[in-house]
Formats: C-alpha cells, structure tokens, sequence
C-alpha cells in the first residue's frame, strides 16, 4: 500500500534529541528552541518568532493577541480545518465565514469587503497547500478598514507571495509602520511575513515536522511582540528576566503553556537543517504529478492545482477536483483497491453539526463544491518518481 502521508527522518533528529536530554534543558525556551526561532527570522526576515506545540496554539496566541471582545467579528474560510476557528471563538469573537474561489480553494478575496461591519476586527487568509491568497488585495481592504490580518500558514512553509507594488509601498501602506520585513528579495515576501501575525504547523503531514507536533507564532507587528512573549511564558513576563531586563518575573498578564519541549526543537532543528533537499524532493513530485496528470486535465476529467501568477509552489500537497461526490468517491475507492490511500479534506466549516445553527445562512457554493469533490494525492519525501508514475496510470485507468 502506497499511504497518503508517511513522515520523514533525515537522521540526526535522536542525536540532536539525545544532545538535548544530556544538556539537561529538557523544558521549552532552550538552545534549540532559541536556534530555531532565529533560522525562521534570519531566513525569511520574520520580525520576531516563538516555536509552540503547535499550528493551533499559534493561532490561539495569534487571537489573543489581537485582544477581541466578545461579538468582535473575524472573517475566515469555510474550507479550513476547524482551528482556524476554534482560535477565535475562544476569545468570544463571532466568526463570519467566506467562500472560496473558483480557481483554488483560497479565501476569496473580493468576497471579503461584503461581509465587513462596523464589529469586524480581524481578517484570517489561509493560504490553502501553500499558495499564496491574494495578499495585495486583503491587505489594502485591511488597511482601508483598519483590520488586522492574521495568516493562516500552516501548509505554507518556504512559499513566497509576489506583491504587484513596490515593497516599501506594501509595508507602509497595506500593513502599518510597525511592521518590518527584510527586503532582500523586492517584492518576493515569504508567506507569514506579510500579516500582522502568522502561525504555521510543524504536525507530522506538513513539509517539516517538529516530531509530530509543533508550531510557530511570528509576529511582524512590533507592537505585538511584548505580550507575546508574556503569552507564550504562561502570562509572566519571564522572558525578560532571563534576558536581563527586569530582575525578577511574576504574572502580569493572560497566558498559557505554548511553549513546546525542548527535545521536539531539537527534532525540528535536523528538519531545518535539510529543508533545501526536503523541498527538493517533494516539488520533483508535485511536477511530475502535475505533468503526467495534465493531459487527463485537458480533457475535462478534473481539475488540477492551480498556483496564481502571484504565488510560488512548496509542494506540501497535490491535490484534484473531481466533477462531482460521486465520482470522486468511486476515485478514492478505486485507488485503494490499487493499493493506494487518497483521502477528501475539509468538510465545510459553516455546515457543521457544531457551527451550522451559528451561521447566518448564506450560500457558500465553492466551499461545498470543494468538500464533495477535492482528493488529495500521496506525497511525501520517501515517495519516489516510479511510484508516482504508477499512481498516475491507475487514475489514467480509472478515467480512461
């Protein structure tokens, strides 16, 4: 059986774990914690950075730090795993639910100026598979009604947005002057580096993982990164006091414990260390999916990722878009008596057995269509080029 996902060892994750237990730090805010932050913020120019357990802690920071009341409205997907929301109804917000485009998965943005009121506070884009929502357009809406935007980037490591204006301009005028970014790359600017605030997953499926579990929050907000820091240290203002800037901590704030063991820094570290060669691998994959399955594409059988001309690819998934439920049923069906796992994703948030009573009742056509018909395809470093030139001849059979 070819499985859908199958985590990836580069080696050296038990001698650095083993290196972490014998330098007896084996609590959160170590040497490999501190190792990791800084190659996310020295590599991608991120202003600042705090590893978490995981995607849905970093969101939870992410909400509150953006100091919601209750009936403070949030504008999100429907089609995003659930703790995009969960994040926000934690801290009393009202989530109010966006369609999808028609060409990918990603927030519609051209939806969103619609379902602002004088209660929205806060824009959640996720940048579906790694690919990049239309940031230029959200963050101009952001700054026309003084939003935050919080970016969703759990799948979206190593992938970059290419803005249509000047750098400078998308800082000082889409976003706020607190926000700073290297600019080394003009208007390339990775993904998680264009929001207020960003949270991206390190589980197991993802492209790197932290051992199974793990996030990381970054904050390009400067005035954010303060009580962040008091967030993640369990409301205390730790942090400081182990740099040297107050001469002892107490509680002096809301908090919790997001920060993750030092032993899952340290496997995130040998990931880190290899994500070059990692990232190579899997976008081998995804293009020769994408070349081998483009042909049945053509032909109208179903539709195949798409990556706007404003986004670049990290190959976290590859994915198709049947015509119907049923067709992508008999699909899934048909791949596993091949010996090969596919599998759906999310099923419409707003249409939920716990939201569905909370919703306001409007349509939201491409998430539903999303939900019936997308299949997501194996791919993970260990997959090889033949295997994927067999999965691609069953679907070739299945079809044809």
């Amino acid at each position: 059986m070819i499985p859908f996902n199958k985590p990836y060892l580069v080696g050296k994750e038990a001698h650095y774990m083993y290196q972490a237990v014998m330098a007896e730090h084996l609590s959160g805010n170590g040497p490999y914690t501190k190792k990791c932050q800084k190659f996310f913020e020295e590599r991608y120019g991120f202003k600042k950075c705090l590893l978490t357990t995981s995607g849905t802690d970093a969101l939870e920071m992410c909400a509150m730090l953006c100091d919601l009341k209750p009936g403070d409205e949030v504008i999100i997907p429907s089609y995003t795993f659930v703790s995009t929301a969960l994040a926000f109804l934690r801290e009393g917000a009202k989530v109010v639910f966006a369609d999808s485009m028609k060409r990918n998965p990603n927030l519609d943005a051209e939806a969103i100026e619609a379902l602002i009121t004088p209660r929205t506070k806060v824009i959640i884009p996720v940048h579906y598979a790694g690919v990049a929502c239309d940031m230029d357009r959200i963050m101009e809406i952001a700054h026309r009604h003084n939003l935050l935007v919080v970016e969703d980037a759990a799948q979206a490591i190593d992938s970059y947005y290419t803005s249509n204006i000047t750098h400078n301009t998308l800082l000082e005028e889409h976003q706020t002057s607190h926000i700073k970014h290297n600019t080394s790359e003009g208007n390339r600017v990775p993904l998680g580096g264009i929001g207020h605030l960003a949270a991206f997953s390190f589980h197991e499926t993802k492209n790197i993982t932290a051992g199974g579990e793990g996030g990381l929050l970054v904050v390009n907000d400067e005035r954010f990164i303060r009580r962040a820091e008091i967030l993640w240290e369990k409301g205390t203002n730790r942090a400081e006091f182990f740099r040297g800037a107050v001469n002892k901590y107490g509680w002096v704030d809301m908090g919790s414990s997001f920060l993750p063991a030092e032993i899952n820094a340290a496997f995130l570290w040998a990931q880190l260390e290899n994500l070059d060669e990692i990232q190579a691998k899997r976008k081998a994959l995804w293009n020769k999916y994408y070349e081998l399955l483009n042909p049945l594409a053509d032909k109208g059988y179903f539709q195949l990722p798409d990556i706007p001309e404003y986004a670049s690819n990290n190959a976290h998934m590859f994915y198709l878009v049947c015509r119907n439920l049923e067709e992508r049923t008999n699909l899934i069906k048909f791949l596993k008596e091949h010996e090969i796992q596919a599998v759906f994703h999310y099923l419409s948030l707003h249409s939920s057995e716990y939201y569905k009573n909370k919703h306001d009742g409007r349509e939201l056509p491409e998430c539903d269509r999303y939900m019936d018909t997308l299949v997501r395809l194996p791919l993970f470093y260990d997959l090889e080029i033949e295997d994927v030139e067999r999965i691609c001849e069953v679907i070739r059979l299945f079809y044809v």
